[in-house]
């Protein structure tokens, strides 16, 4: 079971060192800088079919290259998904970083938080639940300037009510 008040102190640390990081590495940036020349723009799109299911996903996210090895951004989340007696729509934002050891390394953390509505068509009557979803990935992947492939976990999935089936994800993010 997730302590809210240890997901908000989680919440406000991330946010916090995003800030200290974002502040610390923008001292070392030239006066002159184009804040704009800084920015990617790109995201995830998922589509998947099924035995009787159907699921679709959209994630435009920008991101702020600070230094050659850190970048941190926001994104907007879309989700939709039918499987046999269930529908499930979601939407939220999230807040991204990204650091590079070196350049073909990617180590990322993402806070996603998600408003989820799902319905359940059971025999009797339906069942029709709203609730917020967060999300904690963990994530580490292989790429060159504008594709990376890797793999995240989240550590605060929970079986019953998040809407990825496990905890473990692949992921193709592309930044232009």
């Amino acid at each position: 079971m997730i302590n809210c008040h240890s997901l908000k102190k989680s919440l406000v640390l991330c946010v916090f060192f995003t800030a200290f990081w974002n502040l610390s590495y923008s001292q070392l940036t030239p006066r002159n800088s184009n804040f704009w020349n800084q920015v990617y723009f790109g995201g995830n799109l998922g589509l998947g079919f099924g035995n009787n299911s159907f699921n679709a996903s959209i994630s435009p996210s920008a991101i702020y290259q600070a230094t050659a090895q850190f970048g941190v951004g926001l994104g907007i989340n879309l989700n939709y998904a039918k499987f046999r007696n269930a529908k499930l729509a979601a939407y939220g934002g999230s807040v991204l970083s990204l650091f590079n050891p070196i350049p073909a390394l990617q180590l990322s953390a993402e806070l996603e938080q998600l408003r989820v509505y799902r319905e359940l068509e059971l025999e009797g009557g339906n069942l029709d639940e709203s609730y917020w979803s967060p999300a904690l990935f963990m994530g580490i992947g292989y790429g060159n300037r504008n594709v990376t492939v890797g793999i995240r976990y989240n550590v605060l999935h929970d079986q019953q009510k998040s809407i990825y089936a496990d905890a473990f994800m692949p992921f193709v993010r592309v930044y232009f």
